[in-house]
């Protein structure tokens, strides 16, 4: 396995792709539609003695435009199936149903969120200033959890781990030498930062514990590497799921401070309180962030949204935190 380094200066720090030779070589990822990532791309497969025609399969980790906005034009110039989860496959096949279904569920939560008119008008700029990012249209084939995909000299597992996006998969494989399990992980962790939960993936229901069902699952698999989107490989991934789960418990404890001490108020508010000032796309991720902890608040009746309409009140400003945000046990 080769693993290519791919600029990226529109989203959150550099990419990575991976190529598997062998038997049918595949790509895990993409990166973003621009002329740099391309010359990334191609300089990383001939460095692999390679290059774009050879590629027989091309999978997604997801359907954001830093992992799979290059898939069209790879598809088209070599052939290759693209395999993407099937809650994701609509957008990444550039289908305008899908494509429309997401934006409409972006202006609902902006109006529920309570995003002030000039930010709002700043993140709509920036989202659809960066629409061609996506690239074109893709031949999608779906997959779902547990499918096995033919790649390299061996094959990739699904492992479906949505959250931060609703196709989020993780593709498991037999590592080197009888090390154990090993997985491309796409953002479900990351090594640095915390992937973001709520703004991310709009279409995602109940986006805080669908993304801790996750981590749970992840630290139960117990991989002995994981392979990431940005960044460098993580040595113990159920580790790394754990803080991140107790990140997320410590931000509901934050949440509900802020609820105790100028609630009632909306998303955008109690993300005013967490991040300070927000710009680009910081605008969806921010109040995305504060809507799926206070979401999940809601459903576990410590707050309560009365007018439906994106307001929160605080009902209980002393939850037992541990039952709220369970932190995933690990093996080692």
């Amino acid at each position: 396995m080769e693993r290519i380094r791919l600029g990226n200066t529109v989203f959150e720090g550099r990419n990575n792709a991976y190529f598997l030779p062998g038997d049918r070589p595949t790509l895990v990822d993409a990166g973003v539609a621009t002329d740099s990532v391309r010359r990334d791309l191609r300089e990383g497969l001939a460095a692999a003695d390679h290059e774009v025609a050879d590629l027989e399969a091309i999978v997604l980790t997801h359907w954001h435009a830093d992992h799979a906005g290059l898939a069209a034009e790879l598809q088209a110039e070599s052939g290759a199936p693209v395999y993407v989860h099937a809650d994701d496959a609509g957008i990444v096949a550039g289908d305008p149903d899908a494509i429309a279904a997401e934006r409409s569920i972006r202006e609902r939560r902006f109006d529920e969120w309570r995003i002030p008119g000039g930010p709002r008008a700043e993140v709509t700029d920036y989202l659809d200033g960066h629409d061609d990012l996506r690239g074109g249209r893709v031949d999608v084939t779906p997959v779902e959890d547990g499918d096995r995909i033919a790649a390299g000299d061996g094959e990739l597992e699904v492992v479906h781990l949505p959250g931060h996006a609703a196709g989020l998969s993780a593709f498991a494989f037999d590592g080197e030498r009888g090390a154990g399990r090993e997985a491309y992980v796409g953002d479900v962790i990351l090594p640095k930062y915390t992937p973001n939960v709520g703004g991310a993936d709009l279409r995602v229901d109940r986006p805080l514990e669908t993304y801790l069902d996750s981590l749970a699952r992840l630290a139960d698999l117990d991989f002995e590497r994981a392979w990431p989107g940005h960044r460098d490989p993580i040595s113990d991934p159920a580790g790394r799921a754990r803080v991140i789960a107790e990140h997320h418990r410590e931000r509901t404890e934050r949440v509900v401070s802020v609820l105790d001490e100028h609630g009632p108020t909306d998303a955008w508010t109690v993300s005013a309180h967490l991040f300070g000032d927000l710009s680009g796309i910081h605008i969806l991720h921010g109040p995305g962030e504060a809507f799926a902890h206070l979401d999940h608040l809601v459903a576990e009746g410590v707050v309560s949204s009365p007018d439906g309409e994106g307001r929160y009140e605080l009902l209980d400003a002393d939850p037992d935190f541990d039952e709220l945000v369970a932190v995933p046990e690990t093996k080692r």
